[in-house]
């Protein structure tokens, strides 16, 4: 075979050399990796799309304390909140999410995360139970409301620490 004759086999064109022929495999592979990872990404938005409908998703994005109850494990609580003092000031985002915008819906964001992951799986402790991080945070919303309270409680601590406001006020907003 001469330079510039096609292989054997081969037409003469953009075939004839073996570095085209690789080029084209692994164009051919590309292609069907787009169509794979596409399909991967339409399927999870799909789904997550469906979730975040029939989950009513939308609602938590809101202040409105009825969205708290679409979990049946809640209900208790939210019948709670509703005859306790707190109801005429505070709404469940008052002390259960950060002040600053970012924080609350980063929270509302996580919170929403691990509770769809424990409904969907049934893996969850019931009566339901607040996890450290938002204990950190229901303790922080305490501080931020009744701050002159808590500067003059803080004046004397206990064992050296800070007083935790829902250690002894365990029930207030929803006592069940």
């Amino acid at each position: 075979m001469r330079s510039g004759q096609p292989a054997a086999g081969f037409p003469p064109g953009r075939y004839n050399e073996p570095a085209a022929r690789a080029k084209e495999g692994i164009m051919h592979k590309m292609e069907w990796l787009g169509v794979l990872l596409g399909s991967v990404i339409g399927a999870a938005a799909g789904i997550g799309g469906y979730t975040f409908i029939y989950a009513e998703g939308a609602s938590y994005l809101t202040n409105d304390p009825a969205a708290c109850a679409n979990c049946h494990v809640m209900k208790d609580n939210f019948d709670a909140w509703a005859k306790s003092d707190h109801h005429h000031v505070a709404v469940c985002n008052d002390c259960h999410t950060p002040h600053d915008l970012l924080g609350k819906y980063w929270t509302k964001a996580r919170n929403g995360w691990h509770h769809s992951q424990a409904f969907t799986t049934g893996n969850f402790h019931e009566p339901i139970q607040i996890t450290p991080v938002n204990r950190a945070v229901t303790e922080a919303a305490c501080r931020y409301c009744h701050q002159d309270i808590v500067q003059a409680i803080d004046r004397f601590p206990h064992d050296g620490k800070a007083l935790s406001c829902i250690q002894c006020h365990a029930s207030v907003g929803h006592d069940i």
